[in-house]
């Protein structure tokens, strides 16, 4: 019985000492007042907490220590961190969102036509055409602006927009800073945050058809390719890796360790990536120097350019970086 209570002990002892608790305060940097019911989260992720009506805020972040961290509120651009000190109250301060809309005021039909439309297209291009984006339903359409200049398409949205993803089973809450399409060249690009949850509204026969399109996502995905070039396994997985010359390049010549012990993509050239023996349908450039990535799939996004059939994408196929394949 001693040695069970020792053992106990021991257990709880080295759990607490491995707990990381991010303690912070929101503020408006235009201001400094302090921001309350903002939402502190690891981007991707189903972990997440709001600051008080002092903008005061704690986190556990011990599951995805690694991971950046995202503060996002109605009305501000998003923050995140990536270097903070867990033992002290950091300080998070938000710039106001400044939008120089010149919208019109729907009064007649071919407005109204000209939202639909509208609609339609950010719907094609922000949660996809692939079966899951098509089965996502955005709950509060109402939110989001347009800016419609002929030739591209820009969208903007004060509150973070909710989202249902019938086709996999999820909840997710997106905080958007940037929607820009140009019909010209059919060049997209968005920047975001998301938080998940788990759709608890569906019985077990509907979960076991989530998991296997959940599944049939992350095969082949970006995802899948940095998970499996985390842990050194990249042609266990299907993937192989060639240059512009088509030579095959190993996981020793694009992968490196900083001196923070964590791991970067680093690679002068494009990657073609190949997966199952077919033929490149994709390709990364890197506009770093080098790219952080994580075990869980994330990386740094602003230092990839992501080109071909993985970069088709979008958030009706987003997976959180919690998921495991079953």
């Amino acid at each position: 019985m001693k040695k069970l209570i020792l053992l106990l002990l021991a257990i709880n002892v080295f759990t607490v000492g491995h707990t990381q608790i991010i303690r912070g305060v929101v503020i408006d940097e235009s201001n400094r007042a302090k921001i309350n019911f903002a939402t502190i989260y690891i981007n991707g992720t189903s972990i997440g907490t709001y600051s008080d009506k002092n903008g005061y805020f704690e986190l556990d972040i011990t599951k995805h220590n690694s991971l950046p961290l995202t503060i996002s509120a109605l009305g501000y651009y998003s923050a995140t961190l990536t270097d903070f000190i867990s033992d002290k109250i950091i300080e998070v301060r938000l710039s106001p969102k400044t939008y120089e809309l010149k919208e019109v005021i729907v009064t007649d039909k071919s407005h109204r036509k000209e939202r639909i439309a509208n609609l339609k297209l950010f719907n094609a291009q922000f949660l996809g055409s692939s079966a899951n984006g098509r089965k996502c339903v955005i709950l509060n359409e109402e939110d989001i602006k347009f800016v419609d200049t002929g030739s591209s398409l820009k969208a903007f949205a004060v509150k973070p927009i909710e989202i249902v993803n019938n086709g996999l089973g999820y909840k997710i809450t997106y905080y958007l800073d940037l929607f820009d399409y140009n019909r010209e060249s059919g060049f997209y690009s968005y920047k975001g945050n998301a938080l998940f949850k788990e759709d608890m509204s569906v019985g077990m026969t509907k979960n076991s058809i989530f998991e296997k399109r959940r599944k049939k996502a992350y095969i082949g995905s970006i995802f899948h390719f940095f998970r499996s070039l985390w842990r050194n396994s990249l042609e266990s997985n299907g993937f192989n890796v060639r240059n512009g010359e088509d030579k095959v390049v190993k996981y020793e010549d694009i992968v490196t360790i900083g001196s923070d012990f964590k791991k970067y993509l680093s690679y002068k050239g494009n990657l073609y990536i190949y997966y199952l023996s077919k033929p490149p349908d994709s390709y990364i450039e890197l506009v770093k120097d080098r790219v952080y990535f994580d075990n869980v799939g994330y990386f740094d996004g602003s230092g990839v350019k992501i080109i071909g059939q993985m970069a088709t994408q979008r958030i009706g196929d987003l997976l959180p970086y919690d998921f495991e394949l079953k």
